[in-house]
């Protein structure tokens, strides 16, 4: 009985050390990358969302994992003389709330998005997605199609694949990962390992310069986030699966850019077939390019911007 105590008595001490090492690293992460724009609250979730910029009006959302960072690294600079540029973190990452502890699906996001971004004054926004943010893009398309002038996806997820969910992804949104795996990754995870990770991202291209010390690694490691992120992601081949119907009613300008090197999302699954899927879409193949076209070729990707724009009469 006393060893069995003592034994329970060390668990309880390792788990307040990792539930205090985890608050900690989330309040490093917040104070090394504090929030870059305002915060806008619909019903009662508070979300991180930055304007820039003069212009006709584009959106961007982010991929899994990441925050709006992605964008104001490089791109949204370069957009914000000719755009305003209103860029997000989508909900339950970066500094963003969550809506609820399910997990936000696409069509729940891209809902909170658009009334969100509504607050600011934008009302009929180009919509620019990458990834997983390209799916919560054609969720807003199919659903708010009056809120939105076109679309620009870069490499996003948008038909049903057949490889199963990883381990990582299935530990980590189930009920037991979701109270236990989270904590102990924030505790003792280092940043680095977020860091080292991105550059699988890029390739074949290298890691932008600077990019690994400016995305804030310790944001994506928070438990909300953590949390957040595995369900999203556990979620979203249904998601799209339900939408793919939907694509065909699709009327606005769509252009959609993929790099044939990418191999975290693959062209032939999902900007091919979308391509076909949307009338008028048009498909820009990307030689050699990997999972980040907006850092590869920010020139191609402004290209189809102005063209979206243009297509869609705004400029």
């Amino acid at each position: 009985m006393k060893l069995l105590l003592l034994l329970l008595g060390l668990l309880a001490l390792g788990w307040g050390v990792t539930l205090w090492k985890a608050a900690r690293h989330e309040a490093r992460a917040v104070a090394e990358y504090p929030p870059l724009g305002q915060f806008v609250t619909v019903d009662g979730a508070r979300l991180h969302i930055l304007q820039v910029g003069e212009g006709p009006d584009i959106v961007l959302i982010h991929g899994a994992s990441g925050n709006m960072r992605d964008f104001t690294h490089d791109l949204v600079p370069r957009l914000a003389g000719r755009y305003r540029v209103t860029v997000v973190d989508r909900p339950g990452l970066g500094h963003s709330d969550r809506l609820d502890r399910d997990g936000a699906t696409i069509f729940e996001q891209a809902d909170v998005l658009v009334r969100a971004v509504a607050e600011l004054g934008v009302e009929r926004p180009l919509v620019l997605g990458h990834s997983y943010g390209g799916a919560v893009a054609l969720a807003w398309a199919t659903r708010h199609p009056e809120a939105a002038a076109g679309l620009i996806l870069l490499a996003a997820a948008s038909n049903p694949w057949d490889t199963p969910l990883s381990t990582y992804y299935r530990v980590l949104s189930s009920p037991a990962g979701q109270v236990v795996a989270a904590p102990l990754l924030t505790a003792w995870v280092p940043d680095h390992v977020v860091t080292d990770t991105i550059a699988s991202i890029f390739a074949p291209q290298p890691t932008p310069e600077g990019y690994a010390d400016y995305i804030g690694a310790g944001l994506t490691l928070q438990r909300r986030a953590l949390r957040e992120n595995a369900l999203q992601r556990a979620g979203i081949l249904e998601e799209i699966t339900r939408m793919v119907p939907d694509y065909a009613g699709i009327e606005m300008p769509v252009e959609i850019l993929h790099g044939d090197a990418d191999t975290t999302v693959w062209l032939s699954i999902h900007s091919e077939p979308l391509s076909r899927q949307i009338a008028g879409a048009n498909l820009v193949v990307m030689d050699g390019v990997g999972h980040s076209p907006h850092h590869a070729e920010p020139g191609t990707v402004i290209a189809a911007i102005d063209r979206a724009a243009a297509r869609a009469g705004l400029r």
